[in-house]
């Protein structure tokens, strides 16, 4: 195992390589695991990442950067991170979560993250952690989009139709399947006023309704975009002349001599 791989990912390298070792060391391995430095990290990302956020976009409210911080700081996302840099490769776990496949587990990779921060902190002090911290975070927010990071599929919906005067969706509860305490249910979302029918499934009626409204909201921007890209029917160009109270039309073909006589002609005193 070259920690030295580890230590160019992070862009960072330990002053106390114990350090290193005791946050990649889970406790199913060891008396000495990464648990306290997981709790110290934790708070060391909310607070950067907070600090990020705010002076990245002045133009948000408390509201959306909470939003924001919390879909960055998830488990998800720390898995995400830990995924790009391998961190299963390093990690130290018993012989039973070995076997049970934690190497892959997103909880023990995502919480190993979390511990790394607090051992660079321990270890360079908060200027350190700051410093790996926001190299791993900013290209993840170049690539978001804050307006709707974190929002559920049935919010995007609703200010989709909002933000084109469509009245909002109906949803209606069409079936439900199992027995009671594994019940599926089956949700039909509808937009009239876009002839869009979509059904959702899900354990709970709220997720079905998630999964109908993100079924809707892809029909309708599909929607948007194949009506942007239609061609525009055009009128044909008429020229119009007046001759003596007369509307012809002038087009392009030369009027031949036969076809000039036959046109009135004004009348002379």
């Amino acid at each position: 195992m070259d920690i030295s791989l580890l230590q160019n990912r992070l862009d960072y390298t330990f002053e106390t390589p114990s350090l290193l070792h005791t946050a990649l060391t889970h406790r199913s391995h060891s008396s000495t695991h990464n648990e306290r430095l997981e709790f110290l990290g934790d708070s060391i990302l909310n607070c950067v990442v907070a600090s990020l956020l705010f002076e990245r976009y002045g133009d948000l409210d408390e509201g959306d950067l909470s939003r924001l911080r919390s879909n960055l700081v998830k488990q998800q996302t720390l898995y995400e991170i830990a995924q790009k840099m391998e961190i299963s490769r390093f990690l130290h776990l018993g012989e039973g979560e070995l076997k049970s496949g934690g190497f892959r587990r997103p909880s023990i990779l995502a919480d190993t993250i979390e511990a790394l921060f607090g051992a660079i902190f321990l270890d360079g002090g908060f200027e350190a952690v700051r410093k790996v911290i926001r190299g791993l975070y900013i290209p993840i927010l170049d690539t978001v989009d804050p307006k709707t990071l974190g929002k559920d599929h049935k919010t995007l919906l609703q200010e989709y139709l909002q933000g084109h005067k469509i009245a909002l969706p109906q949803y209606n509860v069409v079936a439900t399947h199992g027995a009671a305490h594994n019940q599926q249910f089956e949700v039909e979302c509808l937009i009239p006023k876009l002839h869009i029918q979509v059904f959702g499934a899900g354990g709970s009626r709220r997720s079905a309704e998630q999964a109908a409204a993100k079924l809707a909201l892809d029909s309708a921007q599909k929607m948007q975009v194949k009506a942007a890209a239609a061609p525009r029917k055009r009128k044909p160009k008429e020229a119009q002349l007046k001759l003596i109270g007369i509307a012809t039309v002038q087009t392009d073909d030369p009027v031949e001599p036969a076809e000039a006589a036959s046109i009135p002609q004004p009348k002379t005193a």
